[in-house]
């Protein structure tokens, strides 16, 4: 399955966070559940039924545009989708997780890198964005590579060579 989208926790949380009176609900529960089963294909048919019944819904905007990208192949619209669903709530990790993976399932991965930089800041450094950035090799080696990464002093240095050089760039 696509390396960003998360095993279920993501995915409730977005749910949990929504209105429970939204039209459309039970299909995108629904969608999201065929999802996490593997099945994208099924879970396109659910989730655009949900964005047919309430099209300004950022979250069905967003999982509409990462499924026609993942089974359609349609990386432009899926993008599209995408943006406008960040356009509506900028606040949500899920949402910059979501077009990250077009950008990645597209093969742009420094455009996958970029947006989940800038969803650092409005979503409060969410640990889901840092980690699907470290799934991208954002992470620089550890200063001292004989002490384990989370060692203090690796932690100390790690912090003031990023002071000094700023945030890592892709490869």
């Amino acid at each position: 399955g696509p390396a960003i989208l998360g095993k279920g926790e993501p995915m409730a949380i977005a749910v949990e966070e929504m209105l429970s009176s939204d039209s459309g609900m039970s299909d995108f529960k629904q969608g999201l559940k065929l999802l996490r089963d593997g099945r994208p294909k099924e879970a396109l048919l659910h989730v655009q039924r949900a964005f047919r019944l309430a099209p300004q819904n950022p979250f069905y905007l967003s999982y509409a545009g990462l499924l026609v990208t993942v089974v359609e192949r349609r990386f432009a619209d899926g993008e599209n989708l995408c943006l406008e669903a960040l356009g509506i709530r900028r606040n949500h990790p899920q949402l910059y997780l979501n077009l990250a993976e077009v950008y990645r399932t597209a093969q742009r991965p420094l455009d996958a890198i970029h947006v989940l930089e800038q969803g650092l800041v409005p979503t409060g450094r969410d640990c889901r964005i840092r980690y699907a950035l470290d799934g991208l090799g954002r992470r620089r080696p550890p200063v001292l590579s004989f002490l384990r990464r989370s060692n203090p002093l690796n932690r100390i240095l790690g912090k003031c060579r990023h002071r000094l050089l700023g945030p890592p760039r892709a490869a």
